[in-house]
């Protein structure tokens, strides 16, 4: 029997559990990430990792109410913005799109479902997602949303910079999903300077009315490639608790979704973790 942690795993099931497991209330859900400098204590697929884990969470957060799988994570996103640092894999626009628009279409080939969340740990995708849930939708006429939970920490913890990238936020999600791919003896010394990229992040990054291209190797805009607060004030408390607000803005992004139908509650057709 899968675990807990994964037992909703598309890519875990043999090819007849598929249509034994998945029907059209199922909702697939694709974990989007990248392949980039987080910082000089955060793995390159940060955003993978974030991505994949919110949602194998929510999968199990929503078992009651919605029929989630969680299909294998695409590890490689748009990141021009840090293709300056080593071990960043940055993909085109018409790259990208093609893979996603693939990607999705192929599972619509594959299995009975007829609704898709693609799930998007990268803030660098957004853009080309918001432009492909509206052709997919129109092409296939499927229901189809991009959900982005990053965007949920773009505020500020106390007097620090806003939440960009690597910062406090992103550095608790991966304490609380993945801690033992964090590095914070790496972390410099220093503290980062507040007063002079505050600004610059505001008018280039969070500025909704102007889309500028930025850098992460910036000085006036980040310290090590970190584009927010102090990565040293993270902690596993703060990620959960970003997690749990996640958690509860992605079931009502589902319950808008896809709601489950009344002839036969998911409870009633499976409560036990299936085998593979």
């Amino acid at each position: 029997m899968m675990s807990d942690s994964s037992w909703r795993s598309y890519g875990k099931l043999t090819a007849p559990r598929v249509t034994a497991e998945l029907n059209e209330r199922s909702v697939l859900c694709l974990p989007v990430g990248s392949l980039e400098q987080h910082g000089p204590h955060l793995p390159l697929d940060t955003d993978t990792v974030i991505a994949e884990g919110l949602t194998l969470r929510l999968a199990a957060h929503v078992a009651n109410r919605h029929d989630l799988w969680v299909a294998p994570p695409i590890p490689y996103g748009l990141s021009p913005e840090h293709a300056w640092a080593p071990g960043t894999v940055t993909l085109g626009l018409a790259q990208y799109a093609g893979l996603i628009t693939t990607l999705l279409e192929e599972y619509l080939r594959a299995t009975p479902v007829r609704t898709v969340i693609i799930v998007n740990g990268h803030g660098g995708n957004r853009g080309v997602l918001e432009g492909l849930v509206h052709q997919f939708r129109h092409i296939h006429g499927v229901a189809v949303c991009a959900w982005h939970p990053s965007s949920l920490g773009r505020g500020t913890v106390g007097n620090a910079l806003p939440e960009v990238h690597a910062g406090i936020h992103e550095t608790s999600l991966m304490l609380a999903l993945a801690p033992d791919h964090v590095r914070m003896d790496l972390l410099p010394a220093e503290a980062p300077p507040v007063r002079h990229q505050r600004e610059t992040i505001r008018r280039l990054v969070l500025d909704r009315g102007a889309t500028w291209p930025w850098t992460s190797d910036d000085p006036t805009l980040a310290t090590h490639g970190v584009i927010g607060g102090d990565p040293r004030q993270a902690g596993p408390e703060l990620g959960e608790g970003l997690i749990a607000a996640a958690l509860n803005t992605g079931t009502a992004v589902l319950d808008r979704l896809a709601y489950p139908g009344p002839a036969e509650p998911i409870t009633s057709r499976r409560t036990h973790a299936p085998h593979g």
